[in-house]
């Protein structure tokens, strides 16, 4: 039996397509993009076509696109370069509780060098509300940051509307696309956005290169400093490999990319659909409908998130958690806490993400094998024992189905 890779938010494999336009840039096409001579000029020209590329691939202008080392270094530009840059007019940033860390931290480093930090609460199914934002904003606010999908739960955010309200008061709006882009039509104009953070390894490109759109006339401060690449705003010798990879793999990623989201979402249906019916006590987090086609991410009660994992590892299936105990922490997710989840029940998530090369038959394989995981779990678990003894004890014969209706309200 193939190994079965359902890891996609995290990373995804490089298209062959795109590793074969990177190769040449490796040794034939090897010339500094700076220097004057023929060797040169042709890397400058692949790095001209890559940015044509992923301007096209979100509706942006070439002129519009900063090549970068990742997502994380584009989140970090945007919102420093842009706090210091008109910390004269105000110093409140607002974003929200359940962004990726690479926004979270970088407030908090803004925090420390004495700006008003403010987080938006979401609700149940980790959308931040247009209300919440408006109700938030100050004269003073700056920079308002929120991500376009989600990284765990896969929730689709109100972007458009966000922005506006960020228009409306004078303020610059960010978003981190890094999860959607490639998996849903993005466009910066129709969104209003201002900046927008991306990177090439979420969408069958290599590691270690991102892009960052600022609109026309937006001005951020650089963060480093020692050449003029990147206008700039990202100096140091461009890696022309990786940015022709990233081009390559926008250009596919958006390519059919309609089509290609449909037969994803309808595999991520029967995979929630199918777990939420064979396992008890289990539920999706994150909005049925408005969530990124390949995400699922569903609490398994009773069943702790790692021992989940490693189980369904030895069985070939790549997955991972809600739980943050893979990484060493204790702490459950901040995001499935912020949607209102307890500590029990956040430890138990499990984030199944597809590919447009996930097949079906994949997807029943995994409906075969993890309802028999979880019972086995379930079985060594003092958390389910107890509930059974209190189930068994209990005059409520409710209790016994709460699990399921649990799961059926989220398919309403």
């Amino acid at each position: 039996m193939n190994a079965i890779y359902l890891d996609n938010a995290a990373t995804t494999k490089v298209k062959p397509e795109v590793l074969a336009k990177m190769l040449p840039y490796f040794t034939d096409v090897f010339g500094n993009p700076g220097s004057v001579h023929a060797f040169g000029r042709s890397a400058k020209l692949a790095i001209d076509k890559a940015r044509e590329q992923v301007a096209k691939a979100i509706g942006a202008n070439a002129s519009e696109i900063t090549f970068t080392a990742s997502g994380t270094e584009a989140d970090n530009i945007a919102l420093i370069g842009a706090a210091i840059r008109n910390q004269k007019k105000g110093k409140h940033i607002i974003t929200s509780a359940i962004e990726h860390h690479a926004v979270l931290h970088t407030a908090e480093h803004l925090a420390k060098q004495g700006f008003d930090v403010t987080y938006l609460p979401v609700d149940a199914d980790g959308i931040v509300s247009p209300e919440t934002l408006e109700s938030a904003i100050r004269e003073d606010t700056t920079v308002v940051s929120v991500m376009a999908a989600n990284n765990e739960i896969g929730t689709i955010q109100p972007i458009r509307e966000l922005a506006e309200i960020a228009r409306k008061h004078g303020a610059l709006f960010h978003t981190d696309a890094v999860q959607a882009v490639g998996s849903i039509p993005i466009n910066v104009h129709e969104l209003g956005v201002d900046m927008l953070s991306l990177s090439a390894h979420k969408f069958h490109g290599p590691k270690g290169i991102g892009a960052l759109y600022l609109k026309k006339g937006v001005r951020v401060d650089a963060l480093e400093f020692g050449g003029s690449q990147e206008r700039g705003l990202r100096p140091g010798t461009e890696n022309v490999p990786y940015i022709v990879g990233l081009g390559e793999a926008a250009e596919l990623a958006t390519r059919g990319l309609q089509e290609k989201a449909e037969r994803v979402a309808r595999l991520r249906d029967k995979l929630i659909d199918g777990i939420l019916e064979r396992v008890p006590y289990s539920r999706l987090n994150g909005h049925r409908m408005r969530r990124l086609p390949n995400n699922s991410n569903i609490s398994i009660r009773f069943v702790e998130g790692e021992s989940l994992l490693l189980t369904l590892d030895m069985a070939g299936i790549a997955a991972s958690s809600g739980s943050a105990c893979t990484s060493g922490s204790l702490d459950p997710s901040h995001v499935l806490l912020a949607i209102g989840l307890t500590h029990e029940i956040a430890h138990g998530s499990l984030r199944l993400t597809l590919s447009d090369e996930t097949t079906e038959e994949e997807i029943d394989r995994v409906l075969e094998v993890l309802p028999n995981i979880a019972q086995r779990l379930r079985k060594m678990s003092p958390l389910w024992e107890d509930f059974q003894f209190r189930d068994k004890n209990s005059d409520n014969s409710n209790d016994k189905n709460s699990g399921r209706k649990e799961q059926l309200c989220t398919l309403n």
